[in-house]
């Protein structure tokens, strides 16, 4: 697990889960009803940078505004902390091709992401160029929170929501895409 107990005031915490979606209008009609705000439909292409510790993107949102996002999790399919930071930009085309040039790039994921808010809670619903439709559940912790408050909350959503722990998955969507064999 990701050291998240000493972390800086920069830092930020979540629990999450990511899950494979089979039935998508069912869970939009579902999130309608339930959330405090969205959707939001937000288009994001995000390059992975080659690195030793945690990863590194840039999310280009192709308005000529980003962020650089670095994060640490383990990748296992179920709850997971995940500690990031954030940096915003408004030149995500020059910081890649700096940071390209530097580290290297491992690949770049492209998706439409409908966002809604439920609390302290983000619901992704994206759907992932190459992979297909998935749900992510990103339950934002304070800084004095506790993780089992999290953890806690991500799973009385998944019931709701009736997200099966079957249809779970591990690591990121780059992971995914570079595991995808070439046609």
């Amino acid at each position: 697990m990701p050291n998240t107990t000493h972390v800086g005031e920069d830092v930020a915490r979540n629990i999450e889960i990511k899950a494979r979606l089979a039935d998508r209008d069912r869970l939009e009609a579902c999130l309608a009803g339930m959330a405090a705000d969205g959707p939001y439909e937000i288009r994001q292409k995000d390059t992975f940078l080659v690195c030793s510790n945690g990863r590194l993107k840039v999310r280009d949102f192709g308005d000529g505004h980003g962020e650089l996002i670095g994060y640490r999790r383990d990748d296992v399919a179920g709850l997971r902390a995940s500690c990031y930071r954030r940096t915003p930009t408004s030149d995500p085309a020059g910081l890649v091709a700096t940071l390209a040039d530097a580290l290297g790039i491992r690949g770049v994921v492209n998706k439409t992401r409908t966002l809604y808010l439920l609390g302290r809670t983000r619901v992704h619903v994206d759907r992932v160029a190459g992979l297909g439709d998935f749900v992510e559940l990103e339950v934002v912790l304070a800084a004095n929170a506790h993780l089992s408050t999290g953890r806690d909350e991500a799973r009385r959503l998944m019931q709701t929501l009736a997200i099966d722990a079957s249809a779970l998955v591990e690591g990121a969507y780059i992971d995914l895409i570079t595991a995808v064999p070439c046609r």
